[in-house]
């Protein structure tokens, strides 16, 4: 079930699974590759080339991945993520912080949602790649953009991964585990669709288009009236015991 009015919003965000929801941000984005054609210059941006291809060609296509024709670009099989979007607002991605962000915050704040961090991620990939196998130990509202991803987790992520392991990182790697699919819990997005994907729950994305955007709207330390989810009280009880590690384990994986 899609959730569509604040109140189902507030009741279904605390646990698993993940669930789709319909958010109206009035926001049209620039076509996708002209996104990734000046993306892909940004010194921050982090990209992968993938594929069946031998590694000197996988070598030499991450060597000119900047440079080449973005005609070219498009043909690799590769995924590509960048998490600073403050630094193309005003090339690529002009009055989404406007249009965008203050009204989504506006909106969390005046229903009683509090956090510590709130900000955009950008994904862009192509046919056949596929993120890493991982958690965030954020929440994520994901919106599809362009193209068509298939977004995977479980019914119940607890079967695979309890909080206190996804704290350690103990998830990433480029593949998932050996599961049962009938566990699996896989949603397939068109352009304009959304989910939210619940903190220090598993997951992995594969993009079924020639090339597929979305955006993520990461929330850290987000909590309801002062109530947190139930797998983010896992990772405040643990740097209540571990201070000192409180912001290393908030870093972005560096993996995707």
């Amino acid at each position: 079930m899609t959730i569509t009015t604040p109140d189902d919003f507030a009741q279904r965000w605390r646990q698993p699974p993940n669930f789709p929801l319909d958010v109206a941000f009035d926001y049209t984005f620039l076509p996708a590759v002209d996104i990734l054609d000046h993306v892909r210059r940004d010194k921050e941006v982090r990209f992968t080339i993938l594929g069946d291809d031998d590694w000197q060609v996988r070598m030499d296509r991450t060597a000119a991945f900047r440079t080449a024709p973005i005609e070219e670009i498009v043909t690799w099989t590769f995924r590509l993520v960048h998490f600073d979007l403050s630094r193309i607002y005003d090339a690529v991605l002009h009055g989404f912080q406007e249009e965008v962000m203050i009204p989504w915050r506006t909106h969390l704040s005046v229903r009683g949602f509090t956090w510590q961090r709130l900000a955009p991620i950008l994904f862009l990939s192509t046919e056949g790649a596929a993120s890493t196998y991982h958690n965030d130990n954020s929440h994520g509202l994901v919106w599809q953009v362009h193209g068509v991803k298939t977004f995977h987790s479980y019914l119940d992520p607890g079967e695979y991964l309890s909080a206190d392991e996804a704290i350690m990182g103990e998830t990433t790697g480029e593949d998932p585990p050996e599961h049962d699919e009938a566990d699996r819990h896989s949603v397939t997005m068109q352009p304009g669709d959304q989910l939210w994907s619940h903190a220090l729950t598993p997951h992995w994305v594969t993009t079924e288009s020639p090339l597929a955007m979305s955006v993520t709207l990461s929330h850290g330390g987000l909590s309801h009236q002062g109530r947190f989810s139930d797998r983010e009280l896992a990772l405040r009880a643990y740097w209540d015991k571990n201070p000192a590690e409180a912001w290393t384990h908030d870093l972005r994986n560096v993996r995707y």
